[in-house]
């Protein structure tokens, strides 16, 4: 399968904290994901883009906090972030880039 443009609108970038190490050891990776996006699109989309299977997606919204900018009240955006399993014997190095 090869990598469609739209496959690139799907997966935003890879989430790197420490929760996402600690996913990568049950051979999960974390990518921030556009909110529209189901599930099967991004299965499909990290198929295409890193050549591997996948067993599983779990998503996450997170609602975007009201904080302060420069003394106004301001909103961060929502996000949501997808937790992709892998089949046994794939791997993604998010280290590296695309």
């Amino acid at each position: 399968m090869t990598a469609k443009p739209e496959h690139y609108d799907v997966i935003r970038k890879p989430v790197i904290t420490e929760k996402a190490t600690l996913a990568s050891e049950a051979n999960a990776v974390v990518f921030e994901v556009a909110t529209d996006a189901t599930k099967p699109q991004i299965k499909e989309a990290v198929e295409a883009v890193f050549g591997v299977k996948v067993k599983a997606v779990n998503t996450t919204i997170t609602k975007g906090k009201t904080k302060r900018f420069r003394g106004r009240p301001g909103v961060r955006s929502d996000r949501k972030k997808a937790y992709v399993t892998l089949e046994d014997g794939n791997t993604i190095d998010v280290s590296t880039g695309l």
